[in-house]
């Protein structure tokens, strides 16, 4: 069925066998051979598209690997150009604009050094005054916190002798109450 080889003959031919012998109407054996051979060639072409896609596909694969190609070179070359221009002409600018602002740049950074430095300073006097006031702070509190405590036995005693005086005058002032109560009872 592929064209151009050799074709099996079709219905009643191929019930009588021989190439010599008279059939039907349709003529002679090699006049049916050359139809069948005929009919093949329309079928391949009407039907059999292999050969057609594969040519086209050959051509696609082709065109494609072309473009890539041509693609790819094109990004090369442009990635050339910018390597070249970038040497030529960013790199001494860039270098020539490092150059002239680098001193510049290493003095404003000392300077800002020495501040911080300065800054630095002062915050670690401020600590440190700030440190020392607290512990001297802290030594008058417990000067006095010492003070206070040696003075609470006295003052607990002078407060118990207070309470004792107190009581004794309540008692005092009570047992007088009873007695005058007493003198009024018996009437």
């Amino acid at each position: 069925m592929s064209g151009g080889g050799t074709e099996t003959p079709v219905g009643c031919e191929a019930a009588l066998g021989g190439g010599s012998k008279k059939r039907d109407s349709l003529g002679t054996a090699g006049s049916a051979h050359l139809i069948i051979k005929d009919l093949g060639e329309v079928h391949s072409r009407l039907l059999d598209h292999r050969p057609v896609i594969q040519g086209e596909t050959r051509y696609f694969v082709k065109e494609f690997e072309e473009k890539r190609g041509l693609r790819e070179m094109r990004v090369l070359e442009n990635l050339k150009n910018m390597i070249h221009e970038t040497n030529e002409h960013t790199l001494p600018k860039c270098r020539d604009t490092m150059r002239d602002n680098l001193s510049q740049v290493l003095q404003r950074l000392q300077a800002a050094n020495d501040s911080v430095c300065r800054l630095q300073q002062r915050e670690q006097e401020r600590k440190k005054i700030h440190s020392d006031h607290l512990v001297a702070s802290e030594k008058q509190h417990t000067l006095q916190w010492d003070d206070f405590m040696k003075e609470q036995p006295n003052k607990r005693a002078e407060v118990d002798e207070e309470h004792r005086k107190a009581m004794e005058r309540l008692k005092e002032q009570y047992a007088e109450m009873e007695k005058d109560l007493a003198k009024f009872s018996t009437f």
